[in-house]
């Protein structure tokens, strides 16, 4: 099983929040997920947009789950660095 880290869509049409999460890279979108490690409000403030749980991203990383390339742009976005 490959894990990747990628967004769960949920909200209404026009109103999208996200949930990420870690999940077997064949599960659909809104399928089962492993882990929930933070959250993505596009719509909010700036600086409310973001929540993550870095120590579970950081350790899902280690275990070899690979982040979305959304999900990539995020974590850069507020400075957690991959190695």
């Amino acid at each position: 099983m490959s894990a990747r880290i990628r967004l769960k869509r949920f909200g209404a049409k026009a109103r999208p929040y996200y949930r990420i999460v870690v999940m077997d890279s064949r599960t659909p979108r809104d399928g089962k997920s492993l882990e929930e490690v933070g959250l993505y409000h596009p719509i909010e403030v700036e600086d409310k947009q973001l929540v993550l749980k870095e120590d579970r991203i950081r350790d899902w990383i280690e275990k070899g789950a690979k982040p979305s390339e959304t999900v990539r742009k995020l974590l850069n976005r507020n400075n957690f660095y991959l190695s």
